[in-house]
């Protein structure tokens, strides 16, 4: 079960309000148990480590996506208004943030380097898949929003860039 369908599986279970969903797929178990604005995913092979996190208000728009989080105690980021000639490359998923390709190699970027449309900022490993994050505009890297092997959640702040002019 990719990223996607997990997404349109907590949107549905909302809509219907559903508060426990377990489903079985070959070797693949989701386990989902939402709690007021909080759901709870357990996905196989690692079923002892639940996911709990904020989760859309059924309102919303179809296009909202879950964030989740690894600990209920940790409060969503207030998201700090840019200053108007910075982009802000976001997380298009949710996972765990890594600066480097591997442990002790050196940064794909780091604060003050140019960095062209295209390039590798980060890494953002998610059900044991590396997704690379490019950088979607040429530029020079003001900010790292995103500390090492730590969680993130969908549309968290990586990086600030000073676009080229």
């Amino acid at each position: 079960m990719n990223q996607k369908e997990l997404k349109e599986l907590i949107e549905f279970l909302i809509e219907k309000d559903i508060a426990e969903f377990e489903l079985e797929r070959g070797d693949v178990k989701v386990k989902i148990k939402r709690a007021g604005t909080h759901t709870v995913v357990y996905a196989s092979p690692e079923m002892h480590r639940p996911m709990v996190g904020s989760i859309p208000e059924p309102r919303q728009t179809s296009s909202a996506a879950p964030v989740v989080s690894s600990s209920p105690a940790v409060p969503a980021p207030v998201e700090a208004a840019p200053a108007e000639d910075l982009h802000v490359v976001k997380s298009p998923i949710v996972g765990t943030f890594y600066e480097a390709p591997s442990p002790g190699a050196p940064p794909f970027v780091k604060v003050g380097d140019t960095v062209e449309v295209g390039q590798v900022l980060c890494i953002v490993e998610a059900m044991k898949l590396l997704n690379e994050i490019e950088s979607d505009v040429a530029g020079e890297i003001v900010k790292k929003l995103g500390s090492n092997g730590q969680p993130i959640e969908y549309g968290q702040e990586l990086f600030s860039i000073r676009p080229k002019k």
